[in-house]
């Protein structure tokens, strides 16, 4: 199943299964991109009638992947509808090689984690999440790996009041974000390589130690955050390991658990 969900909520039904997408077990959905386009997005639902919180999933550089709709199940499993989004495409780098791409022609080009651009798909995104059935608007929080992550943290910099939990897969962090530390609002879980670096797709602000630094300043600013490094692992470690990715989507699993089940539904 695939629904177009535009700018106004209004949500139209066809049957369309995205190359790559095969034989997964999800519904299909199209944001349309405020610069042009469409957002191509798995939903991914746990059992049961809901409301449930949702959680969004945003892909690195490598682009969106079978990968992230295969992580997308597992979180539904966990109790969240869990929507593994396409927000750019094409990918690129030295990450494509351990990803399976899913393709989405449709979808604006890559911009800068930092960017307007970024900022207004993910708020796109959120809106449209929030308005599918069975997900409360209230209760959403993102994924993201790589510059998924850069754009998580800056989103959740942005709009404090839109997001209420960010997972930070393989993030960078350069000094001007943590020096915003104090500004963070929304619990952070940090999940990083300790072998980070650009032979797999990393740069030098994935680097471990600017994780280690920015798990600091939250600390020392008295915002929540929990953090877990994996030794010997690099940039795409999720994906290269079956038992680091067991350990992540357990670790995902219980933080979003705390932080967006904490309220009644309204």
């Amino acid at each position: 199943m695939l629904l177009l969900v535009g700018a106004g909520g209004e949500v139209f039904s066809q049957t369309e299964t995205p190359l790559g997408g095969e034989k997964l077990a999800v519904e299909w959905v199209k944001v349309a991109a405020p610069e042009g386009g469409n957002l191509l997005a798995a939903v991914a639902r746990p059992q049961g009638a809901g409301p449930f919180p949702a959680v969004i999933l945003l892909h690195g550089t490598h682009g969106f992947a079978r990968q992230y709709v295969q992580l997308a199940l597992d979180l539904a499993r966990g109790g969240f509808v869990a929507v593994a989004a396409c927000w750019f495409s094409p990918g690129a780098g030295p990450g494509l090689r351990f990803v399976t791409p899913i393709a989405c022609p449709d979808a604006p080009a890559m911009p800068n984690a930092s960017d307007a651009a970024t900022l207004q798909r993910i708020d796109a995104l959120v809106q449209a999440v929030g308005r599918l059935p069975g997900v409360r608007a209230d209760r959403i929080g993102l994924f993201g790996h790589s510059r998924g992550a850069g754009a998580a943290l800056n989103y959740a910099l942005r709009r404090a009041d839109r997001v209420q939990a960010v997972v930070l897969n393989s993030g960078g962090y350069p000094d001007e974000i943590i020096a915003r530390a104090p500004e963070v609002k929304a619990p952070m879980l940090i999940l990083h390589g300790a072998a980070d670096g650009p032979a797999d797709g990393g740069s030098p602000v994935t680097d471990v130690q600017m994780a280690h630094r920015f798990e600091a300043a939250l600390r020392r600013a008295g915002r929540p955050v929990e953090a877990r490094y994996y030794d010997g692992a690099g940039h795409n470690g999720i994906f290269t390991s079956a038992s680091q990715f067991d350990d992540e989507v357990k670790r995902i699993v219980a933080f979003l658990r705390h932080h967006l089940s904490s309220r009644t539904s309204t």
